[in-house]
């Protein structure tokens, strides 16, 4: 009785703040464009990673602009959800864009007069116009290595052509050099097996796209969402729209260690040298997509859009499980996975240290949309989709580990109503689905995402809610959500509230700042964290008024309740690397200050702190971090990027965290309007203490990053 008095105390007060925030926050200060936490100066992939690596973006932001920057929108045609996920854009400045379309002011794809010239220089790295009876493309060759390398480098080659007859084609191909065998399985062992690493040529990506007036074809790779993302989303845009091409890849960051194998299945050389890994990208759907719209009664559209897919995916080693070994894992708490061993030169057979199993099983997916609209701004629709898992290992009883981000015991999807109404400057969203899953013990839950936006020039407001039960168990929902997760998933077992907001006078500041509050309904993974209030928040501010002298200021709080992580410990668990998104509190501070030199020279500089109880560590821990950063540009050809970087994650021990110095400086030719290249050093010092460092420190690396890029 107690617990459920909690449980209702915590639900009403993240309720009830919810609501006095966003009343406060509509007098205050009316905001929010599309929910990305700055606009960004550059959108090369190398810039948009520095901007996750100095705090400035999420993960989620960099995944939704690299998409939008290889895609491109096409303002002749996109609708207004896919407009919105253009950086800086209202939904008011939005909807004077498709009053400008609607008035026939489109040449080429742009909107004559629609956006300052600020505007368009700003959003011109994420537009595309169509092109009708000519051939163009571009066609770009990466290469990453460094110093420390004993194998030939890694390539990538990305191709991308359109014109003719309305198609557009795309692909991804790579050498990869550590590239694991197929993956079988020895019944007698009850283990896998797979081949000794070695290189190999891959196509992971390839599409070709019909688009029409009406229609839109698509056989390939592709990402798709629709409404709230809470039902289907693959493509981290705040408010997608159907389905996208992806031909995208991820350059190596760092490096990893050479042997891969345990035990003496290396030279002690290789046990001890670091190699630059091979590229990497996301598994999206794989088959066949398509849209038809068309109108239906007086001034109504209806839009269907289908797709079905066929794609391996990978799968980390812990989150495979073997119901020959382990029939009911609940039962005992877990079970441990499966030995993967590679058979070496000479016949030998050593246990896999990596930890993700390239291939491990096959899914089967497909589903659709119908959208019903009276307007742009107006719609009702309904999304669904069916998965399917198929484990290829001769028969063997495989399937998920309860850590694993999908659900176990076979066929899983979702099933969803979303609808949209706007009305002057207020727009109302809502999406509710319920998942199915064949897991025991599960069998599915319910979800709900409601958004309220009031919308100004230049300022707009967001006030959002999000329900999704603990048995919602939905591996392809984007929906907003908590860094906590649960058996893998991070939109499950969360009621929370969150405002976003700016208000900016363009050309003279700007603010944007959100709060975000949830509690879990049930317990997680953590017993007794059912009610414990989480909440985070963040500010940052920037003047533009002066080209010399442009100070901006952030500040990010974050508290995951009294008494612990809450869910957070499935999270480490799972990815190490999210400890900074699990942390039990934290408050930081960054200040930025950038200056227009001369015309083609700029400098920044960045300082930010942060106090943190983390749940690995005992007390408190500083951490701090500043960027020095320079831009340059010689000559209408050469383009000059230097960037010097200190990080110390715990400011008062250099044994364990991470504390490093990296300087980096990039250099971008235009041979001509048809050939550029881009090459990247990076200069990487670990500044641990080797005399109490727990794992010795890496000696210095030197990184490269070599690109040539063609246009036709």
């Amino acid at each position: 009785m107690v617990s459920d008095v909690h449980k209702a105390h915590g639900v009403r007060r993240v309720l009830w703040m919810g609501w006095w925030l966003g009343w406060w926050l509509a007098g205050v200060s009316p905001a929010l464009a599309a929910p990305y936490e700055v606009e960004p100066e550059a959108v090369g992939a190398q810039d948009l990673l520095a901007l996750v690596e100095e705090g400035a973006i999420s993960g989620e932001t960099l995944s939704a602009l690299l998409a939008l920057h290889r895609t491109g929108v096409d303002l002749g045609l996109a609708t207004r959800a896919t407009l919105y996920g253009l950086p800086g854009l209202s939904y008011t400045d939005v909807d004077a864009l498709l009053r400008t379309r609607a008035e026939g002011s489109v040449a080429g794809g742009r909107l004559k007069g629609a956006l300052t010239e600020d505007v368009s220089r700003r959003l011109a790295p994420f537009l595309a116009s169509r092109t009708s009876g000519r051939v163009s493309g571009d066609a770009r060759l990466m290469a990453a290595f460094a110093a420390s390398d004993g194998l030939p480098p890694p390539l990538a080659l990305q191709v991308r052509a359109q014109g003719l007859a309305n198609l557009r084609v795309g692909l991804l191909a790579t050498l990869a050099r550590r590239s694991l065998g197929p993956l079988r399985r020895d019944a007698r062992r009850r283990a896998f097996v797979v081949e000794a690493p070695g290189p190999g040529v891959m196509l992971p990506k390839l599409y070709v796209q019909w688009t029409g007036e009406r229609a839109s074809l698509l056989a390939g790779t592709y990402r798709l969402g629709f409404g709230q993302r809470l039902t289907l989303d693959t493509t981290a845009l705040p408010s997608p729209d159907g389905f996208l091409p992806d031909d995208g890849v991820r350059p190596p960051s760092g490096l990893e260690r050479e042997c891969l194998v345990g035990g003496a299945g290396c030279e002690p050389e290789a046990r001890l040298s670091d190699v630059t890994p091979d590229f990497r990208w996301d598994e999206s759907f794989r088959g066949v997509a398509g849209t038809v719209r068309g109108p239906v009664g007086a001034g109504a559209e209806l839009s269907l859009t289908g797709f079905a897919s066929y794609q391996s995916r990978a799968l980390p080693r812990y989150a495979v499980l073997d119901r020959a070994s382990c029939p009911s894992p609940s039962a005992s708490g877990g079970c441990k996975a499966p030995d993967v061993w590679v058979t070496m030169p000479g016949g030998r057979e050593q246990k896999l240290t990596a930890r993700t199993l390239p291939g491990a099983f096959h899914e089967w997916a497909g589903g659709g949309n119908a959208t019903l609209s009276s307007s742009s701004r107006g719609q009702v629709g309904v999304t669904g989709w069916v998965a399917r898992p198929v484990w290829g290992q001769g028969g063997a009883p495989l399937d998920f580990q309860p850590n694993a981000r999908y659900p176990a015991g076979g066929a899983f999807g979702a099933l969803g109503f979303d609808a949209a109404w706007g009305q002057g400057a207020l727009d109302l969203f809502f999406e509710g689905a319920r998942s199915f899953d064949a897991a025991p013990g599960g069998g599915g839950g319910f979800g709900a995402v409601q958004r309220t936006v009031l919308s100004g020039k230049a300022r707009e407001l967001e006030l959002s809610f999000r329900y999704y039960g603990r048995g919602f168990a939905n591996p392809y929902s984007g929906a907003p959500s908590g860094p906590d997760a649960l058996e893998g998933l991070r939109v499950r077992n969360e009621l929370g509230a969150r405002v976003r907001y700016l208000h900016r006078n363009e050309g003279l500041w700007r603010l944007r700042g959100q709060v975000d509050a949830w509690v879990l309904p049930a317990d997680g993974a953590v017993a007794g964290s059912a009610g414990t209030l989480h909440a985070r928040a963040s500010a940052r501010g920037d003047l533009l008024a002066w080209p010399g002298f442009q100070p901006s200021l952030q500040v990010e709080l974050r508290d995951s309740g009294v008494g612990g992580t809450g869910a957070c410990g499935a999270s480490l668990a799972l990815d190490p690397d999210a400890a900074d998104l699990c942390v039990s509190a934290r408050q930081g501070v960054i200040a930025r200050v950038r200056s227009e030199v001369t015309e083609g020279l700029s400098l920044s500089l960045q300082y930010g702190h942060a106090r943190v109880r983390a749940p690995e560590t005992k007390g408190l821990r500083h951490d701090a971090q500043a960027v020095f950063d320079v831009r340059a540009q010689p000559g209408a050809a050469l383009k000059l990027h230097g960037r010097l970087v200190w990080k110390d994650e715990d400011l008062s021990e250099r044994s364990r965290l991470r504390q490093e110095l990296r300087a980096a400086l990039d250099v971008t030719w235009v041979a001509s309007s048809l050939v550029s290249a881009r090459g990247r050093y990076a200069w990487v010092l670990d500044l641990k203490d080797a005399r109490v460092a727990r794992v010795p420190p890496d000696p210095p690396r030197h990184l490269f990053h070599l690109e040539l890029e063609t246009r036709f």
